[in-house]
């Protein structure tokens, strides 16, 4: 039962990073956006600023892709340290944006990475 709930995890950190990367790569106009990373429409108007968070959400997609990757495609022997690499890679995104950029950040994104992460050491 473990093991399924740390995979449940493991799979909405991986959404979530797909969703972010959709977010900051094509929808870095939107309400959404705005309300997102705390960012104001000016901000989000600046050719660097749209440069820039298409280039983060180019990197979230890697982590996704990363994470599925690791749990599906992998050989079995390199599945956990594969999800340790890329979870862990996550948390510490999540605790770096917290402290630099938005502290709910830690708890949207880095919340789930690190439930998962200890979980799946759990499981392990």
């Amino acid at each position: 039962m473990l093991k399924l709930i740390s995979d449940l995890l493991i799979i909405l950190v991986a959404i979530e990073a797909f969703f972010i990367m959709g977010l900051e790569m094509f929808g870095n106009q939107s309400k959404l956006a705005q309300n997102a990373f705390h960012v104001s429409a000016n901000y989000l108007a600046q050719p660097e600023a749209r440069t820039s968070m298409a280039n983060q959400g180019l990197y979230n997609g890697f982590i996704g892709v990363g994470i599925l990757l690791g749990r599906f495609a992998f050989p079995v022997d390199a599945v956990y340290p594969t999800l340790l690499l890329f979870i862990g890679f996550v948390v510490v995104a999540a605790i770096f944006g917290a402290l630099t950029a938005n502290k709910q950040i830690l708890l949207t994104q880095g919340a789930p990475a690190i439930v998962a992460l200890v979980l799946m050491i759990w499981a392990h």
